[in-house]
């Protein structure tokens, strides 16, 4: 594939520009809120988990003593 000349290029990338599509400031906030809230469940998920596994582990050496 032959490589555009800098001017077709240039001109390539305004139109492409031109195609994008901001969010607008509500779905900002909306998307920012489902990330904290998906990040919050997922902490406590995890530490739901981690717990178990220390509860598990502190159990199986305590049997090794």
């Amino acid at each position: 594939m032959a490589r555009p000349k800098i001017g077709e290029f240039v001109n390539q990338v305004k139109t492409e520009a031109t195609k994008i599509v901001w969010p607008t400031s509500r779905e900002t906030v909306q998307t920012t809120i489902l990330v904290l809230i998906m990040t919050t469940i997922l902490s406590l998920f995890f530490f739901g988990v981690d717990t178990v596994f220390k509860f598990l582990v502190s159990w199986l050496t305590s049997l090794a003593r």
